[in-house]
């Protein structure tokens, strides 16, 4: 994965399928050049290739790995994080006629040509920095207005939507994403999304399939492997980063999610690092 100069865009290539990899991804667009990916949010999974984009709704917890890639045909996937400012001006300029009520949180949709143009002229811009930081805003206000004229338009105006379920959701995600390192206190989160604890439970575990708890946790130790991965941060000082006060239960934890403890987990993900470069 490589973030790029341009905020909101990130590039992905692999060489080779990879293992089931949890994430969080957030609120956005990704489009496949060239293999395939699968991603799960519990039961639910989807597989999205060149014929098919993935369009996620708010920062979600999915376990995603590539299933169709090699050194001749790599993977290639461009990611584009939604301006839901942008993406709310759009839909008040073309009027909120749709019903959004059933609208999913996840789903991959047919090949766009021109989505597709517009994304590779936004990728372009990477070549052209004198031109990007006015054409950029341009291009990505064109993708967001292709994203809800076409048949994802639904799950776009209920992105936009500020006082439907999905928004005060998305604003509870957030919130706890803020503020990882701190002790989780449901009142608080249900307060910041402006519903009832129990309507904000039903409603959070429903889209992101997981307990604002369990949620919480994910974000912790995929941050905590950031940490360790990114910036060579030893595991008792990464789970003391995110806010665990025994490392053993963070140990435990871990390997519950990513299937190896801590150091084995990192090591093995160097190797393959070095591997990938060296290819």
């Amino acid at each position: 994965m490589v973030a790029t100069s341009l905020p909101g865009l990130s590039l992905f290539r692999a060489d080779a399928p990879s293992a089931p990899l949890p994430a969080v991804y957030e609120a956005s667009v990704c489009l496949i050049a060239q293999g395939a990916k699968r991603v799960a949010l519990g039961d639910q999974v989807i597989l999205y290739d060149a014929a098919h984009h993935l369009v996620v709704s708010l920062d979600l917890p999915l376990v995603g790995h590539v299933v169709q890639a090699s050194q001749d045909a790599p993977y290639l996937c461009c990611k584009i994080d939604f301006d839901l400012s942008v993406l709310s001006d759009l839909v008040l300029a073309a009027g909120n006629e749709v019903a959004i009520a059933s609208a999913p949180v996840l789903a991959a949709y047919p090949k766009d040509p021109e989505l597709i143009d517009a994304a590779c002229r936004l990728v372009g811009l990477l070549d052209l920095p004198g031109d990007a930081a006015v054409l950029a805003p341009l291009v990505e206000r064109e993708i967001l207005y292709r994203l809800l004229q076409g048949p994802c338009g639904p799950m776009m105006r209920r992105m936009a939507a500020a006082d439907g379920h999905l928004a005060r959701v998305a604003r509870a995600a957030a919130h706890i994403r803020e503020r990882l390192d701190r002790p989780l206190r449901v009142a608080e989160i249900a307060e910041v999304a402006g519903m009832s604890q129990s309507s904000f439970h039903h409603h959070f575990k429903a889209m992101t399939r997981l307990t604002p708890l369990e949620y919480q946790k994910q974000l912790r130790l995929q941050e905590a492997r950031r940490l360790m991965l990114g910036e060579g941060v030893g595991a008792s000082a990464a789970a003391f980063a995110v806010g665990y006060e025994s490392p053993s239960q963070f140990s435990r934890e871990y390997r519950r999610l990513f299937g190896s403890p801590p150091s084995i987990d990192i090591r093995r993900a160097q190797v393959d690092d070095r591997n990938l470069v060296a290819a």
